[in-house]
């Protein structure tokens, strides 16, 4: 998607490290993501990599740029979501599974497609190219439920039977909702009347992962639930989402030392061994004379 447009008719050794360089600011003034232009750099250094093993070039030019990619965009911009980030567009009734009752914890949605905006206005695969299963809590699935009958009272009201393949969310229109027309029309709004600070909608999947950390989730179950490649990605965006989190394990070597009144009991038991060992000593092997080289077992020798 980007090597090969900018790269692909150029000879290796003609690339040089100005031209990725540039290659890397191009992508920045898209406006892609930071991570994409990571993915994009580590793409051509490994290109680069196989040429130099092959002896067609002597260095990779690439090499060491991309690593320290900083995005310029503010922290907390509000912002609608990027392509590959529109599963919630996607889903459809049939993706979710109610459970028999609150108490039934076979409850969860499979993210199974992603609507594709920007690009191809049609339903993708999930970014990760395979579907997952996130789990759902009590309250919300209830307030699905609760959603899930007022459409179907609307569906029977038109000869309808199956919602299963109908949006969850969709547009007034009915079509895949837009997230720039949503974030302007609805969720600032809701912000307002809330009385909550400015976020970006993404924030929201943010604030879920980071949530289930700090309620002692695995990072395993929260890479499943987040659809990340691998645990090292979930520590690396949510870690710092939860400052302190971790002291408690320092506090618990507090637990690990006696208090001072029990710090006497080894004293004496040091004392108690320390009058025992010229018997020790005498009866086991040192004997009168010792050669032994070893300063310890001399000072012992002395002592005895």
């Amino acid at each position: 998607m980007y090597v090969v447009p900018k790269f692909g008719g150029s000879d290796l050794d003609r690339i040089d490290r100005d031209s990725v360089k540039r290659f890397i600011l191009d992508l920045r003034a898209r406006g892609l993501a930071k991570n994409t232009i990571r993915l994009a750099v580590t793409t051509l250094r490994a290109v680069i990599n196989a040429a130099v093993e092959d002896g067609l070039v002597s260095n990779n030019p690439a090499q060491g740029l991309g690593r320290f990619i900083k995005s310029e965009r503010a922290a907390r911009e509000s912002s609608s979501l990027k392509p590959g980030e529109g599963e919630l567009a996607g889903l459809q009734w049939g993706d979710i599974q109610f459970g028999d009752s609150d108490e039934d914890p076979d409850r969860y949605m499979l993210v199974q497609r992603n609507y594709d905006r920007r690009w191809s206005r049609t339903m993708l695969t999930p970014k990760s190219r395979k579907s997952r299963r996130v789990d759902r809590g009590r309250e919300l699935r209830r307030l699905l439920l609760q959603l899930r009958d007022e459409r179907l009272v609307k569906a029977f009201a038109q000869g309808k039977l199956d919602i299963s393949e109908e949006l969850v969310f969709p547009s007034d229109a009915g079509t895949p909702i837009e997230m720039n027309n949503f974030t302007a029309r609805v969720f600032k709004p809701l912000l307002t009347n809330a009385g909550l600070r400015n976020i970006r909608f993404h924030d929201l999947r943010h604030t879920f992962g980071s949530l289930l950390i700090q309620t002692g989730a695995s990072l395993a179950y929260v890479r499943d639930q987040m659809g990340h490649s691998s645990i090292q990605v979930t520590v690396d965006i949510y870690g710092h989402l939860i400052p302190s989190a971790n002291i408690s394990f320092v506090d618990m070597l507090d637990t690990l030392t006696c208090p001072q009144q029990s710090a006497i009991q080894p004293q004496q038991r040091i004392r108690k061994e320390s009058d025992d060992l010229p018997q020790v000593l005498a009866n086991v092997w040192l004997g009168g004379r010792d050669s032994n080289p070893d300063t310890q077992i001399q000072s012992l020798q002395s002592y005895h």
